[in-house]
Order: structure tokens, then C-alpha cells, then sequence
């Protein structure tokens, strides 16, 4: 009996070395639930991912693609998909094309996508009214194509509404030899009852450059979001040493902008990655999540530490509160959880991650360098504490 279990044991062994495999590969997939997936070899990896709520309770998750074997300067790719059971499967339904860095939201009853054409390409939108299915094409300046003066980047950011008008945060990049450092921060806003498809419908507030002498190595990705007291703030990701800064553009009323380096640059965790802020008029609060670096996690090189997704609120904007650890990998090289983007969904708060993982099927070359979208649930986010 025991020779039988030796032999079946040789024979088990064998056919694993022929077919590649190891006992040992057992694919460990990520926390939350997979929307998609792209295996590092492919050199394509998963980015920028957006979340809508359509009117009648579906999901969409957007996401598009970089990595040295992407389109992303050329023919840039963003994918879309839906779930109809609440986040627990998702479908794909659609592929855009040149479309890229880009934010779903539902205006009126209808779905629109809002970015770039490429990497540091035209600025653009598209409306979809079949849920996301067909879409418009940006063709020329009644259709779509709304800046096409110069380069400017993005990430999935916030439309707002606020009296009467919808804002949302770009950056101009005049240079593309910088990074960073050669943006221009600003705000587009239109009139909710306008054409959206149409340039003309479209103001920019002023764009502020970054001065080299200030602190930091830069500002992108900002947040357009509105004070208690209706004031119009730009509240951007800061690359800074400590990792745990934002910065803030204060906007007047007539567009025009101030910046003050030695007051407008706050304490914000997780300031140097990309985060979405959002108000909830039921608690009071803005909240957030962000890559908040604790202590033990701590490296010369802030912006490249995501292996933590953490709530934060503030009452003011300026003054940030850590309530919960929302997702923690020890890893910090390899494992990353960011660029989320999240929507209030009654009581809790559902959102994407741009997540590099190690499953077991080829580890990612950073944890910059996103192999997954994954969908997850914060329960009772108003209550939530550690």
C-alpha cells in the first residue's frame, strides 16, 4: 500500500513539471471582488478606474490601459463594465477608444465619460443613453472634443454640481519633459441645463502654474469641491517628502485663482497618491480614502507607497481625520491599492481600486504597475473607527 502511494506520488510530481506547474502556485486573489484582470507578462496594465451609480441601481466601473505594451499615447483604450447584483459580478459591455484618464458620471438622466483622448492628450467627453452600451464620438467642438489648444492631464476625478453648474478639476502640461512640476492646475465648469458635448459651453477658471521654489516636486490630480461657506477650492495630490500633503487653490468667483505656498499647503494622509473627495450631507463631513503611510511602512520614496487604503473626513477641508484602515498588505514594494474612486450608496461606501497583486500567476513589476480592478464595500462607513 505504501509503494502505491510513493508511486502515485512520483507520477503527481511528474505531471506537474511537465505542465509547468508547482505545487506551491495557487493563485491568491486579491481582496474584493475581480471586476478585471491583466497578467503583468502582458506588459498592459489596469488604470484609472471610475464608478457610477446608474438611475436604476446598476453598476459601472470604467478603467483604462497603460504599460509599455498599451496604446495609451496613441490609440488609448478605456473599457467598460456593469453589474447588476450590487458589485458581486461584473460584466464587460463596451470599449472606447481613444479615451483615456477619464470619470463616469450620470447627469440628467444620461451616462458621460469625461478625460483626455491619450496620455496628456486633448480634453474630452462622450454621452452614452443606453447605460453605457454605445457612445458618442468627439469629433470636433459641438460633439465632444472641449480643449484642444493644448496637452492636459487628468485622473478619474469628481464632476460636482453646485449652483447651477458642474466643476471639475484638470491640469495643463505645456511641457512634456516634466512631470509634475510643469502642470498647470485649474477648473471647468458649464451650466447643468447646457450642451456638454458642446466647447462652448465650457469656462476655465484660471491656470496656475507650479513654481519650482515651492515645496514639493509638484501638484496634479486635483479635486474640485466646495467649502461649507460655498467657496471654490482645488484640492490637489502633492508630491512631497513626507507623503502627507495636499495641496490647496482657492478660486474666485470670476475664475481667477491664489495659491500661497507658506498657508495653502495642508496636512493631508496620503496626500502624495491620488484621492477623491466627496461631501456627505447626511453626517456633515467630507470623506475620503486615501494611501496613508503609517510609520512602519514609511521609505524615501512616498509616492510609492500604496499598500494601504485608509477613511479619512474633515469637517472644513483643511483639518483631516483618520477613522479606519480600510485595506493593509505588509508589502509595500510589489502590493499596491490606489487610485480609488468611490460613490455614497446610502448607508456605505462602495469603490474601485486600481490593485497590484501577487497572485500567484506573475507578480507585477511595482505597485505602480496595477494587474487588477477590484470592487469593494465599506459597511456603515459613518460609524466606521478603529
Amino acid at each position: 500500500m505504501k509503494s502505491r502511494f510513493f508511486l502515485f506520488g512520483i507520477i503527481t510530481l511528474c505531471i506537474l513539471a511537465l505542465t509547468g506547474c508547482s505545487p506551491k502556485s495557487e493563485i491568491s486573489p486579491p481582496p474584493g471582488v475581480v471586476v478585471t484582470y491583466s497578467p503583468p507578462s502582458s506588459g498592459i496594465y489596469t488604470g484609472s478606474p471610475s464608478l457610477a451609480i446608474l438611475p436604476d441601481g446598476s453598476y459601472l466601473a470604467s478603467h483604462d490601459e497603460y504599460g509599455p505594451n498599451s496604446t495609451e499615447h496613441t490609440e488609448a483604450i478605456t473599457r467598460i463594465f456593469k453589474s447588476t447584483d450590487k458589485g458581486e459580478t461584473w460584466k464587460q459591455i463596451s470599449t472606447i477608444k481613444y479615451q483615456y484618464w477619464s470619470n463616469l458620471f450620470v447627469h440628467k438622466g444620461a451616462l458621460y465619460i469625461l478625460g483626455t483622448r491619450n496620455q496628456t492628450g486633448f480634453m474630452s467627453i462622450r454621452r452614452s443613453d443606453d447605460g453605457g452600451v454605445t457612445w458618442t464620438e468627439p469629433v470636433d467642438d459641438k460633439s465632444g472634443l472641449l480643449y484642444s489648444d493644448s496637452k492636459y492631464h487628468c485622473a478619474p476625478m469628481p464632476v460636482i454640481e453646485h449652483n447651477g453648474r458642474l466643476y471639475r478639476a484638470f491640469e495643463e502640461r505645456r511641457d512634456l519633459n516634466g512631470w509634475g512640476e510643469s502642470f498647470l492646475a485649474f477648473v471647468i465648469s458649464a451650466p447643468v441645463d447646457a450642451d456638454l458635448l458642446n466647447a462652448a459651453s465650457w469656462t476655465s477658471t484660471e491656470r496656475i502654474p507650479f513654481n519650482p521654489e515651492w515645496p514639493g516636486n509638484g501638484y496634479l490630480e486635483g479635486n474640485a469641491v466646495f467649502t461649507p461657506e460655498g467657496n471654490l477650492l482645488n484640492i490637489l495630490r502633492h508630491d512631497s517628502k513626507n507623503g502627507g500633503s495636499a495641496t490647496v487653490i482657492h478660486i474666485n468667483p470670476d475664475g481667477s485663482s491664489q495659491f500661497d505656498p507658506a498657508k495653502n499647503i495642508i496636512s493631508f494622509p496620503g496626500g502624495s497618491k491620488k484621492f477623491v473627495i466627496r461631501f456627505d450631507p447626511e453626517s456633515g463631513y467630507y470623506w475620503s480614502l486615501s494611501n496613508w503611510i503609517q510609520e512602519k511602512y514609511r521609505t524615501p520614496t512616498p509616492s510609492m507607497v500604496r499598500n494601504t487604503q485608509t477613511l479619512i473626513r474633515s469637517k472644513d477641508l483643511l483639518n483631516w481625520e483618520i477613522r479606519s484602515i480600510i485595506l493593509e498588505h505588509p508589502d509595500v514594494k510589489i502590493t499596491g491599492f490606489q487610485y480609488v474612486d468611490w460613490q455614497f450608496e446610502g448607508n456605505d461606501i462602495i469603490f474601485l481600486s486600481r490593485t497590484a497583486w501577487d497572485d500567484g500567476r506573475g507578480t507585477p513589476t511595482n505597485c505602480h504597475d496595477a494587474n487588477y480592478i477590484t470592487f469593494h464595500r465599506i459597511k456603515n462607513f459613518r460609524t466606521k473607527m478603529d
